[in-house]
């Protein structure tokens, strides 16, 4: 594993001058973000080494370098999931790489169904905390001190500084944000009211099928987080639940992704590194 991070890295280094000390994972339907980033590199997933491919539709798979703002970054145009049959190695696999990049902090979107009746689809959530159900733990298994501890501590999993700056810009921007608890899960299925109605009584606000891998991996590897989800649909208790495709969920992405691509370049704009 160490082999093929470095191997990755290295051969990133080469294509890159400049490689940023800050990373974006674009999630479904967000990917229009990189119409605000001016590019200077591009790299598709499948020319790099012991890359994964994605494999889900609105998940392009290209690796970009560029300015957004005032500020260099690394941006994941696709991401990998659990539930296209990679193991959890494979899907952290670009946080390994970030890290051996210098990579220092990580910025996370993506689209999840919402529980919490205080929600309406198209509403952005700043994440705060998350609950993992994912059958399989991406620190599972030997590990290699130089990554990370043996048994990370998870108390700030989401950067409290980075959540106090996001608030302060869509305030000044005047987009409604609200915040919660996201839950992971292994999908590919939508979830079913019951299991709506499980995990909100658990302590969750919105549902998806990313980001808690990669999150904790990044926090394994000291790299600090902030994450963002688009509710994209909803499963109230006691509201009947309507039916909702993959098509549903990046239409309603796309019509929120404007309101998500101002917070985001405003904070990764203003925050210190």
């Amino acid at each position: 594993m160490l082999q093929k991070i470095k191997e990755t890295a290295e051969f990133i280094k080469a294509k890159v001058n400049d490689i940023p000390k800050t990373a974006i994972i674009l999630g479904t339907g967000l990917g229009e973000l990189v119409n605000h980033i001016e590019i200077t590199d591009t790299i598709n997933y499948q020319d790099i080494p012991n890359f994964p491919v994605s494999t889900v539709e609105g998940h392009s798979g290209k690796l970009i370098f560029g300015k957004l703002g005032n500020k260099r970054v690394m941006a994941m145009q696709g991401r990998f999931h659990f539930y296209e049959g990679y193991n959890m190695q494979q899907v952290t696999f670009p946080v390994r790489v970030m890290k051996a990049l210098g990579i220092t902090t990580l910025f996370v979107s993506n689209a999840a169904g919402g529980m919490n009746p205080k929600f309406k689809i198209g509403d952005i959530m700043i994440i705060t905390d998350h609950i993992n159900l994912f059958p399989e733990h991406p620190l599972r298994g030997k590990n290699y001190n130089e990554l990370g501890p043996r048994f990370p501590e998870m108390s700030e999993a989401y950067s409290h500084r980075l959540i106090k700056d996001a608030l302060k810009v869509a305030e000044e921007k005047g987009i409604k944000v609200q915040q919660g608890v996201y839950v992971g899960t292994q999908g590919p299925t939508f979830e079913t009211p019951a299991e709506y109605t499980y995990f909100h009584r658990i302590g969750g606000d919105a549902v998806g099928m990313s980001t808690v891998p990669e999150v904790i991996v990044a926090r394994h590897s000291g790299i600090e987080v902030f994450a963002i989800s688009v509710i994209t649909d909803l499963g109230l208790e006691g509201v009947e639940l309507e039916k909702v495709s993959h098509e549903e969920v990046q239409l309603a992405a796309a019509k929120a992704q404007p309101y998500m691509t101002a917070i985001m370049e405003g904070l990764i704009n203003e925050f210190k590194a």
